[in-house]
This record gives C-alpha cells, sequence and structure tokens, in this order.
C-alpha cells in the first residue's frame, strides 16, 4: 500500500510487507547496519532475526503480531529506509505499556486496536527501529516518521508506536509529531577491564564481598558451566533449552510466543552470534541463558532454569555475561528489562526510548499530558538508583 509521504518528501514513498521475505536479505542488513559475516550491527534488527520469529511461526496470527515491515524509497525506487514494523490487537510482548492508554480510550468509546508497532518482536532491546541506508541523510529519519503516521490515518487505525529505538531516533520522529517517553534498564559497561578480577576492584568491599559470596555459592553447587557459540550448539541443546524457557513462561503467567524451531532457527542463521550458557548437573542441564552478540555488546535475552540453585541466575545471567564481555572486549552488556537487584551487580540504570504516534486528538492530548508527568518522574528515578551504585567513588571507597 503505497503512501505519498509530506509535500518536503513528495518523491518518496512507503510500501508494507506482510513478510520480511518480501525485502531483499542485503537491502535490509544494508540499511540495518548489520553484517553477517562479521559481529557489526544489533542482531535484533537483522533480515536472519526477522525471518526466523516469522519463519518459526512465533510472529503471525499465532501470538498476534502480523508483520507489516516498512520500507521507503525514493522517486527512483531505490531504498532510502526501512522499519521492523507489525500490526497488533493486543499490547503484549512489547515491554513498553500502554495498557492504561487503551482502556481509558475503549471506555471513551473509541477503538485502540489494532494498532502498529515498530519493534523487534518479543525483544525488549534498544537499538535502532528506523533503518537508514548508508548515505542517506538523517532527516529521512523523520520523513519515515510522517509516512508512518500517513500511514496509520489511511488504514484508520488508532497508533503507531516505535520501542526501544535509538536517541536520535527519537528525536527524529518527535520532530514528526510524535509523542517521546523514556524508560529504564540497567546495564554492565566495560571499563576496559582485564579480567572479573578488575571488575570486582571497582567495586566497594561490601558489594564485592557480595558478588563472590554469590558466585562462590553458585560454584559450589556441583555444577558445570559451559558457554557454546553457534555450531556448538545441538539440538540437544536447544530442546533443553526451550524446557527452561516454558518454565520460566509458566512461572511467570506469561505467553510462550517463541517456538521450539525459532531457537534452532536462531542458531542456523545467525551462527557466532548465539551465545547459549548453560549450567549441568550429572551430566544434564538444569538451566540456560540466551544471548545474542552484536555491535560492540552481548545482549542477555532469555533463561530458564529446572530446579533450585543457589544464586545460578545471578552467575549464568549476570556474572558469565561480564566475563564473556571482558575476554571478548565488548563495550556493555545489556541483560535485558527490569531489575533495580542487577545494580549490585554492576548494572546501572540506563534510559531508553520510544515515540508514539496517536491518531485520535483527544487521546493523543491525554497521553501527552500523562508523558509530560512521566518524564521528570523516571530521570528523578534514574538519579535515585544511580545513588545505590556499587562502585568505589573517585576517592576510594563509595
Amino acid at each position: 500500500m503505497p503512501a505519498p509521504v509530506d509535500p518536503s518528501c513528495s518523491e518518496l514513498s512507503l510500501s508494507l510487507h506482510r513478510s520480511i521475505h518480501e525485502i531483499d536479505p542485503a537491502e535490509w542488513d544494508a540499511c540495518a547496519g548489520f553484517d553477517p559475516a562479521s559481529t557489526a550491527g544489533n542482531p535484533f534488527v537483522s533480515h536472519a532475526f526477522l525471518g526466523a520469529v516469522e519463519d518459526s511461526g512465533s510472529t503471525g496470527k499465532r501470538t498476534g503480531w502480523l508483520p507489516q515491515h516498512a520500507v521507503l524509497r525514493d522517486g527512483g525506487g531505490r531504498v532510502l529506509a526501512a522499519a521492523p514494523m507489525y500490526a497488533k490487537g493486543h499490547s503484549y510482548g512489547e515491554y513498553v505499556f500502554d495498557h492504561g492508554w487503551a482502556n481509558a480510550f475503549e471506555q471513551a468509546g473509541g477503538r485502540y486496536y489494532p494498532k502498529l508497532q515498530v519493534a523487534s518482536p518479543f525483544s525488549p532491546v534498544p537499538g535502532p527501529r528506523l533503518l537508514l541506508r548508508p548515505g542517506a541523510p538523517p532527516q529521512v529519519r523523520t520523513a519515515m516518521g510522517q509516512a508512518l503516521g500517513q500511514a496509520c490515518g489511511e488504514l484508520e487505525l488508532s497508533s503507531v508506536h516505535a520501542t526501544f529505538c535509538s536517541e536520535i531516533e527519537q528525536a527524529a520522529l518527535t520532530e514528526a509529531g510524535w509523542l517521546p517517553r523514556i524508560g529504564v534498564q540497567f546495564h554492565w559497561e566495560n571499563r576496559d577491564y582485564g579480567s572479573f578480577e578488575d571488575f570486582l576492584g571497582a567495586l566497594n568491599s561490601r558489594k564485592r564481598k557480595a558478588v563472590r559470596r554469590e558466585r562462590r555459592d553458585a560454584n559450589d553447587a556441583g555444577l558445570r558451566f559451559l558457554t557454546l557459540r553457534g555450531a556448538e550448539i545441538t539440538r540437544a541443546h536447544w530442546r533443553a533449552f526451550y524446557g527452561f524457557y516454558q518454565s520460566t513462561v509458566d512461572r511467570k503467567w506469561g505467553s510462550a510466543y517463541l517456538t521450539e524451531r525459532f531457537f534452532s532457527l536462531l542458531g542456523e542463521r545467525l551462527g557466532d552470534r548465539v551465545v547459549l550458557m548453560l549450567a549441568e548437573h550429572d551430566g544434564e542441564a538444569v538451566a540456560g541463558a540466551l544471548n545474542l552478540l552484536g555491535g560492540g555488546a552481548l545482549f542477555g535475552r532469555n533463561w530458564g532454569c529446572r530446579g533450585e540453585w543457589p544464586f545460578l541466575h545471578f552467575e549464568l545471567c549476570y556474572y558469565r555475561a561480564i566475563e564473556f564481555a571482558i575476554e571478548h572486549r565488548l563495550e556493555r552488556v545489556e541483560a535485558g528489562a527490569q531489575g533495580e537487584h542487577k545494580i549490585q551487580r554492576g548494572y546501572l540504570p540506563r534510559p531508553t526510548y520510544s515515540a508514539h504516534w496517536i491518531a485520535h486528538r483527544g487521546l493523543r492530548d491525554a497521553v501527552d499530558g500523562f508523558l509530560r508527568q512521566e518524564r521528570p518522574a523516571r530521570l528523578a528515578e534514574m538519579r535515585e538508583l544511580e545513588a545505590f551504585s556499587p562502585y568505589r567513588n573517585e576517592n576510594g571507597e563509595a
């Protein structure tokens, strides 16, 4: 469905695609800055990742994530930008919550769903969402925002949401009339540590002792730890990990969006970018943590466990991720959504960004008012959380 962009960009056109396979992988990955032959680029917006969630049945009618990937072309048909996008009849699996907006609008007689979601499915991972072809001028991001807003109107939908986008993208979308929102995550940053002991040396003595105690207890539980990548991960490993994933979903009263086939496809298509950390007991896997590698970061994604083991979650998801990042000279570890408990383990609060196009003027004004109140509260929350940093201050101990 072509939708011409605004007066200033009249030669541009937007097309929506019901499958990622309608778009050439090389074209898409060039826009995403993703190199399949290296570790450059964010894997969560790669053609391989989006194809894996689609081909495995993790997106589609079963889960209510219907692909509507957007491509912006110039007058000659050349791809200038792209965006991973989905039509949705609910707000699950997004991690940036708009349930309150939906409830208020529908109680007032409006229809909030379906809506459009610019996102990497089921992945609270910050990264690019408006994917620009190399050499495209920055204002193309704003043009894409305008085009998506127009498409929303032509399709008679309530809204478009770009979640976990970059700060630059949020600014461009705000210029196009979208409403900005911030959130909080907890990331570990590599300060040129040479080893995990160097990292511990940067902590104050109390936190340093606590981390050592947690690691000791986890490693004294009779477990064997493995870090596997790419072809090292067998079907048996994936089968075990899928069981862990399901157990986590069951405990959290969630929905198992990802199918077992997704994980095997992920391993096949992303190769050594897939890092699976396992814990074994008596030769049998009892826990696992799935990570993806790219753009100078290790992204923790899914975790699960069978049985009760002291501090195993912290060891497998946080400490071993830090060790991996130090060994491979990565800039940071992003360990997923939520979790103030991460602070004392070296993961500090960092802002995340989203932007929201609301078609209905009354709803837009209400959401705008809410976000204007929410933003200073979030910034204050981050400042308060920073006070709990486990790192030594410049004068020595914190």
